[in-house]
């Protein structure tokens, strides 16, 4: 029964809130190599401790889940940062007046924003080969950010969050 309750509450998110990521990566990286990864220790990444945990266990589940094993000697190590933003409302009326007689014309219009604006959060997750290397895969996540939500909601936040950041890793290659 939690598993049901914790889809729907995945499906909810997901269809309120899209999840928008951009990508990049080292294209000379031979991804095939790594096997084993870690986080810094020094992580700060600007959200609560609670948060923190919370997108940690979600990583570690969808690595583990496609076969990466968290080492103390990783392959790569990952570093995430965040910060939250004010979006900017997409919503807006305009209401115009306007006239116009011999060569004279002229006009007014008023955009009335419709509907509250929304916290959004970004989260930079980057994949760094400490041998040499440096960075070698980034994505940028940008979503809706409820602070006042449940930690049921935002555990589901973060596993959604994860599994769209990491359809991009390792990158396919073209």
């Amino acid at each position: 029964m939690k598993y049901v309750y914790l889809t729907l509450t995945l499906i909810m998110v997901m269809s309120c809130a899209p999840i928008r990521v951009d990508y990049d990566y080292e294209k000379t990286t031979d991804f095939t190599s790594y096997k084993t990864y870690n986080y810094y220790a020094d992580i700060k990444s600007g959200m609560s401790e609670l948060d923190t945990k919370r997108l940690f266990k979600a990583l570690n589940t969808a690595l583990q889940s496609r076969g990466y094993t968290l080492s103390d000697t990783p392959d790569f190590f990952i570093d995430i940062k965040s910060a939250e933003f004010q979006q900017q409302r997409q919503n807006n009326v305009g209401v115009g007046v306007g006239g116009s007689g011999r060569n004279v014309g002229g006009g007014i219009s008023i955009g009335l924003p419709i509907g509250q604006s929304q916290l959004g959060r970004e989260i930079v997750f980057e994949f760094v080969d400490e041998n040499g290397i440096g960075l070698i895969w980034q994505a940028v996540s940008e979503s809706n950010y409820k602070p006042n939500a449940t930690p049921e909601k935002r555990e589901a936040q973060f596993v959604a969050i994860v599994n769209k950041v990491l359809e991009g890793f390792p990158p396919e290659k073209k």
